[in-house]
């Protein structure tokens, strides 16, 4: 009996140590278990991070992409022709008005026209050197002494001063009379009155409006001309100029032609070939680009 009881009691004690590491087994197992299952939690809270941050930058690349589109889309549907803010289109600035043809050197490549200013343009005022230079291009052209030679030649063949004979002695004595006329004029009108009076003597071209406007604009010019200011003045240079011209003039010419009427004549002449030349002044530009198609 004690035997059996023996056995009994070892049985037990080795189920009892059999359960207990069983327990134990099962503990460490479950320990294991639950280690695995938070290393797979920790890979798959990983995981889920780099799910996330593709998810944001996917995101971000659509958002952009939405950004993209509607910039496109905003450049589709704006004008062709609008700018952006604080932008000018170069055809959208105003352009260049119309300008008249300017004024030339020469008129037909002969006549010269040194006095005369383009339509448009102000330059400042000529000084007293920049007039005597003015004056003397006038009276020193070989232009001038082509005309000279005309008149003179038309003076000899009418017999205006029977004094001063005819043929070629004539002729010669009519050329430099009209030659000492002529640059007398320019220097009194161009360079020596108008230092006094502080008068422009150049021709401004008017160079718009119609025939009538510019042909008595230009006409005028023989009584107004602007001061050194850019106002309108009479002018005393070119009135004045001429009249004291043709009064020194009664020195050369024969006794014969020194009546008031004789010199009244002449200071007529003289007077009225400036106002012709500043109307074809006015409108030679004009010839030369729509009657003859050239360059004035």
């Amino acid at each position: 009996m004690r035997c059996i009881g023996t056995l009994f009691l070892a049985g037990a004690i080795t189920l009892g140590a059999a359960r207990f590491s069983f327990a134990q087994d099962a503990s460490v197992a479950a320990l294991a278990d639950s280690q695995d299952s938070g290393a797979a939690f920790t890979a798959a809270a990983g995981g889920n991070a780099g799910i996330s941050g593709t998810a944001v930058s996917c995101a971000a690349d659509v958002e952009a992409a939405g950004e993209s589109a509607a910039d496109a889309e905003g450049q589709r549907m704006q004008p062709s022709g609008a700018q952006a803010p604080g932008e000018q289109s170069e055809s959208a600035k105003p352009a260049a008005p119309n300008t008249p043809p300017p004024q030339p050197k020469r008129i037909l490549g002969v006549m010269p026209n040194f006095r005369a200013v383009s339509a448009g343009t102000i330059p400042p005022p000529p000084t007293p050197k920049q007039a005597f230079v003015i004056a003397t291009k006038n009276s020193f052209d070989y232009s001038s002494f082509i005309f000279m030679g005309i008149t003179s030649a038309f003076a000899e063949w009418t017999n205006a001063h029977p004094q001063l004979g005819e043929g070629m002695a004539g002729y010669g004595r009519y050329c430099w009379r009209g030659f000492v006329d002529k640059a007398d004029g320019n220097y009194w009108v161009i360079f020596a009155l108008p230092t006094v009076f502080h008068q422009d003597e150049r021709y401004y071209a008017l160079g718009t409006g119609g025939i009538w406007k510019r042909g008595i604009y230009a006409a005028s010019r023989i009584l107004i001309t602007p001061d050194y200011h850019g106002q309108n003045s009479f002018n005393a240079s070119e009135i004045l100029g001429r009249g004291i011209a043709q009064g020194i003039s009664l020195a050369y010419y024969p006794s014969g032609t020194r009546t008031a009427g004789a010199l009244a004549s002449k200071y007529g002449w003289a007077i009225g070939r400036d106002v012709l030349t500043n109307v074809f002044r006015e409108f030679w530009p004009d010839i030369a680009a729509h009657v003859l198609h050239r360059q004035p």
